[in-house]
């Protein structure tokens, strides 16, 4: 059955699209390009070190994730999930409001190349979000108090008064508990049949006639998910962790730009910013893959530290780091051509196609 009425998701996403190309055009403005690239060739080969990280926040992230699919899940090949994580993450990170797409493409792609129940791939996955937000809060935290100085620093720059390094502290708290709070609901034994109460409260015949056919489903998820409680509980310790290490590669990524262009800065320090700009873009997470705010704040960032030559320098860092995602994205979309996959399968999935 189809339901044909789409989200305004859709929407949010293309003006968070147009808002980013906006920014990232005024960014390009403001660069000293010509500087920039200069920088860049003189790197050499050794820029080829830059796409190490993301290799390896895939790599763990895919390791991660055959942790978290229930006991009852047949083993599950390595090399056929990580090609989902790399077509699910390129879908969430360039698609106009992208996550909605993405995360929900998981255990879609989970159920038709390796044969997972839907219910069990919809616990992995729900699971996996929750336990990534979690991670996140500890990840800031943890940049927070390892460049704390540094935040007080640029926040007088900045912001005008010493506070970015007790609010990033505060903030990686509260993003901690929350995700905590979220997953111990999840737990409870009954938060996809509440979801299913929830969403039948929607005054639309087609999504009520979908509900009421999908409805086995939700509880199929919650019998799923009731086998995370227990002795999972103990694993779900040691999978954060492994999240928590999967965060810290977006900071080796910095550190190992800036390196390469020859900027001396502290891992710690790179640490502080990248955990600050990982905020501020799950702030603007309807732009797709944070264009342009990310950018900007990085360039701000640089700018209050009194980085020499900001301009070039900092041209070349965002240039770097985009171009790697460039890269990337590239990779993921021939991978999802040659598996199969088009869009209109992610499309599909958020519409409620079945």
């Amino acid at each position: 059955m189809k339901m044909t009425k789409k989200s305004g998701s859709s929407w949010t996403g293309y003006a968070g699209l147009c808002l980013g190309i906006i920014l990232i055009t005024y960014l390009f403005s403001q660069l000293d390009l010509e500087g920039a690239i200069g920088r860049i060739l003189k790197i050499g080969f050794s820029s080829l070190l830059i796409l190490v990280p993301y290799l390896a926040l895939h790599l763990l992230e895919t390791f991660t994730w055959i942790k978290l699919f229930p006991r009852s899940t047949v083993p599950i090949p390595f090399f056929k999930l990580l090609n989902i994580q790399i077509i699910s993450e390129t879908v969430s990170m360039t698609l106009p409001a992208g996550v909605a797409v993405g995360e929900p493409l998981r255990p879609f792609l989970c159920h038709r190349f390796l044969k997972i129940p839907l219910p069990a791939g919809v616990a992995s996955v729900a699971v996996r979000k929750l336990l990534l937000g979690a991670a996140q809060g500890i990840y800031t935290l943890i940049g927070a108090i390892a460049g704390f100085s540094l935040l007080q620093m640029a926040s007088l720059k900045m912001l005008g008064f010493e506070g970015l390094g007790y609010i990033m502290m505060v903030t990686g708290t509260v993003v901690f508990l929350f995700f905590i709070l979220l997953l111990t609901l999840l737990l409870n034994g009954k938060a996809a049949h509440n979801l299913h109460g929830l969403l039948m409260r929607i005054p639309f015949k087609k999504i009520k006639l979908w509900l009421i056919a999908k409805e086995s489903g939700f509880l199929d998820t919650d019998e799923e998910l009731k086998s995370y409680r227990g002795s999972f509980v103990g694993s779900l310790l040691l999978i954060m962790f492994y999240y928590i290490l999967a965060w810290f590669t977006l900071a080796i990524e910095s550190y190992i730009i800036l390196t390469l262009l020859g900027v001396q800065i502290s891992f710690f320090h790179v640490l502080a910013i990248d955990t600050a700009i990982t905020i501020l873009r799950a702030l603007f997470f309807f732009i797709p893959s944070g264009l342009g705010v990310q950018d900007l704040g990085y360039l701000a960032f640089f700018q209050a530290l009194g980085m020499h030559d900001y301009l070039a320098y900092g041209g070349a860092f965002v240039l770097l780091r985009r171009f790697k995602e460039v890269l990337w994205y590239a990779v993921g979309y021939g991978v999802m051509f040659f598996s199969g996959v088009h869009l209109r399968d992610a499309e599909g999935v958020t519409n409620g196609e079945s």
